[in-house]
């Protein structure tokens, strides 16, 4: 099969091309996808992950990617839930080969069923997208109906589903990003954008909860905003600086059958729509990993052509 591969940690990026791999092996309770769409975080090439194993063995040449879209052709041992034959979207595991690839391995439980009426193209864009925006709004900020969040990168891959959620749950949404994400930002339903190249972030005023995607000074700036009571809740890093009265978490994101399940509902009903920046095939992969241009939304890699 042909798969996106890294090789070598020291060059990166200038190392990853495309090649021919063996077939996938489905361990104990694992499904072989083929995959039809994936996505990719672009700074995955400096996880660990990417290049070692659980007991940190090289694994290398490895497959970049971890979120994926295709139809189930292969079932491990002792797997359950889910059958030949079926659309399915969800993660891979950090330290197996991902999801650049025509067809990859992948724990059962990691995965939802897909409905026949979403493109994978869409649904590619959801799992770490759409999962770190609910755990980091939801299950660390604790936002609830009523509060205000600041939502910093609105119109990215992350922050975009971030501001769908608040704004349904019926939260106040400060959107913060570049001047050229205002018109997008506000198409997604902030309240407020703030353009952190042109005006000071402390005139938001308090929060209940900062969602940070940038880290670094934005990040530091940020604590001092939230309100007694209130989280700071980052996917960038540590946080250094901790709000007055409230809380600072750092985190990463988690699978989540159940909840993949209830962001394509949401897809499905209206209430939520991924922001995709640019689909490319497979072959054009590692040139859009090196890409140093920045876009609104989530680059996809199309491995199918449906």
């Amino acid at each position: 099969m042909q798969a996106i591969t890294v090789r070598d940690r020291d060059v990166g990026v200038a190392g990853m091309s495309l090649a021919d791999l063996p077939y996938p092996h489905a361990a104990e309770n694992d499904v072989i996808v083929r995959v039809h769409a994936a996505g990719f975080t672009p700074g995955e090439l400096d996880w660990p992950g990417t290049w070692t194993d659980r007991a940190g063995r090289d694994r290398t040449p490895s497959v970049p990617g971890h979120e994926l879209s295709g139809v189930v052709v292969e079932l491990g041992y002792g797997t359950t839930g889910l059958s030949v034959g079926q659309r399915v979207f969800g993660l891979t595991d950090w330290t197996r080969n991902g999801a650049l690839a025509e067809y990859t391995a992948v724990e059962a439980r990691n995965l939802a069923p897909l409905a026949a009426d979403v493109d994978h193209t869409v649904a590619a864009a959801l799992p770490i997208s759409g999962l770190t925006a609910w755990q980091g709004l939801f299950d660390h900020g604790h936002l609830t109906v009523g509060q205000t969040v600041l939502v910093h990168g609105a119109a990215g891959g992350v922050g975009s589903i971030a501001v769908q959620l608040a704004r349904d749950v019926g939260a106040r949404v400060i959107g913060t990003g570049r001047a050229r994400d205002r018109d997008q930002a506000l198409a997604l339903g902030v309240d407020a954008f703030l353009d952190l190249q042109s005006e000071k972030l402390e005139e938001v005023g308090e929060v209940d909860v900062v969602f940070d995607v940038i880290g670094g000074d934005v990040l530091d700036r940020s604590a001092a905003l939230v309100r007694a009571g209130g989280t700071l809740v980052t996917i960038a890093m540590p946080p250094k600086v901790q709000p007055e009265g409230g809380r600072a978490v750092f985190f990463v994101v988690e699978p989540d059958r159940v909840r993949l399940a209830d962001l394509v509902a949401r897809l499905r009903d209206g209430r939520l729509e991924p922001v995709i920046g640019a689909v490319r095939p497979l072959a054009e992969a590692s040139a859009a990993f090196a890409s140093d241009k920045r876009t609104p939304g989530k680059v996809i890699i199309r491995v199918v052509q449906d």
